[in-house]
């Protein structure tokens, strides 16, 4: 996808995410504590700031997946996933980062059949 795919799909999303949240378009770190909450599999609740920062990793892991940088080792005895890095994942400047995130994002939800 080229930059303007990226950032026209990514409105769409954030638009359609918006509709659960008053509204209001969320950013790559809301999408990213999103994916996280799907992928634990238990539903929302009342997260620590600790656990909030474990689920954006949760997503990030999650996300980078798809390109071959992680892979899912299994669940602790809380059920939380765990991941173990299998690839050097490219030193990214910060657009960079931030287009291949919203992109693999909206890849994360086109399989989800959000969009």
């Amino acid at each position: 996808m080229t930059p303007a795919e990226i950032n026209s799909k990514w409105n769409t999303l954030q638009l359609l995410i918006a509709e659960d949240f008053d509204n209001e378009k969320p950013d790559l770190k809301v999408m990213l504590f999103l994916i996280g909450v799907q992928e634990l599999g238990q539903g929302p609740r009342k997260f620590s700031k600790r656990q909030k920062e474990e689920l954006m990793h949760i997503a990030t892991c999650r996300l980078f997946s798809m390109l071959g940088f992680y892979e899912l080792e299994g669940q602790d005895q809380d059920g939380w996933p765990h991941w173990k890095r299998v690839g050097v994942i490219p030193n990214y400047t910060l657009l960079e980062q931030e287009m291949v995130l919203k992109s693999l994002i909206i890849n994360y939800f086109e399989e989800q059949g959000v969009i």
